[in-house]
């Protein structure tokens, strides 16, 4: 008998390594152990902070939602004291003895502990605004349950514009999920003009989709054409009849972002889609480089004489016609402008602009611009810098480095006015966070090809020199 029973359990201990080795739906579900609850937070100010990394020394990676939370639910720490590196571009904490950046946790189940991270960049991160997993680390702490995933998973550039009393997105290349080639014609969304206070972490802005019949994001831009369609000087003018216009300029590419097609295109209301209305250029072995377009991110300004023009400019303005549809189709309208080729800095050295947008700003009483610096350091593509002008065509004063990247790309910054309070001091702008561009660095998960928002408090002492007044 001792025997028998024990040859029945042999078979038994058989048929469950089995069942494991098929796989773990075919054994009933049991309860994992609930995570260690991690929140990362601002020292001075208790906001959260998303997109801190915490490394562990065997190179695991953490990294913190829009909550600034994380759920570390690695099962070969809990209930050892571990070290965690903290890397936060424009966060951290000192030090130690041995030059090392970090804290030392004892992850428990169920358990809670608080980081408290000192931000050394003028500009406060205030969230991720695309992208899924917004909250995932949350969510996998039982919190921020009705968060909507949008079904999109990274969105590049974005152009924005207030038309017919909506905000309106658009979005350059977008990826999904499903596969890695995503939607290359362009993503959009409206919100409303004016959030309902203004955003603050943990950012929770909600925006709603143009979507394809099955409830999916779609393309806005579907242009004729191989390769992948970006928009941009998206504008919003008034035709003869003064309805108003929703257009663009658009660029077809093929290879390695290189452009051969330009042209203009027309919002059509009724499909929300962009249409295009004349091609401006063709690249050819005639033609191999691209007249001046209206492209970039437009503002509206009204010179001495009272006349109200269209500027663009990505960032400084670079071709200005009359704020009119009929005059911005008509490129006998176009007037080309010069920008300064390089602003100065604090420093005293030589800053030079690649991309971004300027804005009136009411609390300075002055143009403002946050941009992009060509080939800066320590990120060729990832530092931000700041400054001022009593004119949109300036002359633009001294800049500030508002936000710095380690060996990360953060390009396109665009501003949000509509964001700002009446009366607040507080500029709040946004831009693509991506490894593209960088030196190869390990990608952040969720957070790459995604737009973050920051904003900067203009009453901050460290901008007075670009404040000139």
């Amino acid at each position: 008998m001792k025997h028998t029973s024990s040859n029945a359990f042999s078979r038994l201990r058989l048929g469950l390594v089995f069942l494991l080795w098929l796989g773990a739906e075919w054994l009933p579900a049991a309860d994992g152990l609930p995570p260690f609850r991690i929140e990362i937070v601002e020292a001075l100010t208790g906001w959260p902070v998303p997109l801190i990394e915490l490394r562990t020394t065997h190179q695991a990676r953490l990294v913190s939602d829009n909550a600034g939370r994380i759920a570390c639910d690695l099962p070969e720490l809990m209930g050892q004291p571990t070290w965690f590196e903290i890397h936060g571009h424009g966060y951290g904490v000192k030090a130690d003895g041995f030059g090392m950046r970090g804290v030392k946790l004892t992850p428990e189940p169920g358990k809670s502990a608080r980081i408290e991270v000192q931000r050394t960049s003028i500009a406060q991160r205030v969230g991720r605004l695309t992208g899924a997993g917004l909250f995932a680390e949350s969510q996998k702490l039982g919190l921020e349950r009705d968060w909507p995933e949008s079904g999109l998973v990274g969105q590049d550039s974005v152009q924005t514009i207030v038309h017919r009393g909506k905000l309106y997105w658009f979005w350059g290349d977008t990826t999904l999920a499903k596969y890695p080639l995503g939607i290359f014609d362009g993503t959009g969304a409206t919100t409303a003009v004016t959030p309902a206070s203004a955003p603050i972490a943990p950012l929770r802005f909600p925006l709603a989709y143009f979507t394809n019949a099955t409830g999916g994001p779609r393309g806005i831009a579907p242009m004729t054409g191989t390769g992948p369609t970006w928009v941009t000087g998206v504008a919003s003018v008034p035709d003869q009849s003064g309805t108003p216009r929703l257009v663009c300029a658009y660029m077809k590419i093929k290879g390695l972002l290189e452009a051969y097609e330009w042209g203009l295109a027309v919002w059509n209301e009724d499909k929300s889609e962009f249409a295009p209305l004349k091609k401006l250029w063709t690249k050819s072995d005639a033609t191999p480089k691209a007249p001046p377009v209206p492209e970039g991110h437009p503002i509206t300004w009204q010179d001495a004489g009272g006349k109200v023009w269209l500027l663009f400019g990505n960032p400084l303005p670079r071709l200005r016609c009359p704020a009119t549809f009929e005059a911005w189709q008509n490129r006998t309208t176009w007037q080309e402008l010069t920008p300064p080729a390089s602003l100065t800095g604090a420093d005293g050295e030589t800053v030079k602009p690649h991309s971004g947008s300027i804005a009136w700003h009411p609390w300075r009483k002055r143009w403002v611009t946050v941009f992009m610096q060509a080939f800066g350091k320590p990120s060729v593509f990832g530092e931000l810098w700041y400054a001022e002008a009593d004119a949109p065509t300036g002359p633009w004063g001294t800049a500030v480095k508002v936000l710095s990247h380690d060996n990360y790309t953060f390009y396109n910054p665009r501003l949000h006015l509509e964001f700002t309070p009446e009366g607040s001091s507080m500029l709040y702008f946004e831009g693509t966070y991506t490894a593209l561009f960088a030196d190869k660095p390990a990608p952040t998960p969720r957070y790459d090809y995604n737009q973050i928002v920051y904003r900067l408090d203009l009453s901050e002492a460290r901008l007075k020199p670009a404040q000139g007044r």
